[in-house]
């Protein structure tokens, strides 16, 4: 997952400055706080897990990451309340048996603000239909082993 992140980040660039940034499904926070590393302003991490809440805080400390606001919450939930356009990126891991993928892309899109990025780690990559339905194109994408990860974007930033 180390080399899915790396390539990640080399798809966005390394300096986020000024990015706010949501990392919904968060688990361990390893994006949101890679996010906050490269300089992104504002960084919410939600999981519905509270002792891998509990272990994002401790590392937030540890790293001084004062710009990462961690939350224990459903992030489907979260995001359906949040305020639209109001992340330049969203990154998405939900858990694979879960099914959550389709929905949890739905809920991001509307948050994102024009020319943002959604990231999705899945285990199917996003169909071109529900890319379409959504408003979304395939900006880059990858595989490892059987991790499908996509960079989407809003069709307009073609």
């Amino acid at each position: 997952m180390d080399r899915v992140r790396e390539t990640l980040f080399n798809w966005l660039g390394q300096d986020l400055s000024g990015w706010r940034c949501l990392d919904a499904f968060a688990g361990t926070g390893a994006l949101g706080f890679e996010a906050a590393s490269r300089g992104a302003t504002r960084v919410v991490l939600l999981e519905r897990d509270a002792q891998l809440v509990d272990a994002m805080r401790v590392t937030q400390q540890r790293l001084q990451a004062t710009q990462a606001h961690i939350e224990l919450a459903d992030a489907l939930a979260w995001m359906a309340r949040s305020t639209a356009a109001c992340f330049e990126l969203v990154f998405l891991d939900p858990p694979f048996d879960a099914g959550l993928a389709d929905a949890a892309l739905a809920a991001a899109t509307r948050l994102i603000v024009p020319g943002g990025y959604i990231y999705l780690e899945s285990g199917t990559p996003c169909s071109e239909d529900t890319c379409r339905a959504l408003g979304l194109t395939r900006y880059r994408a990858g595989r490892a082993g059987s991790v499908h990860f996509e960079l989407l974007r809003p069709q307009a930033d073609r």
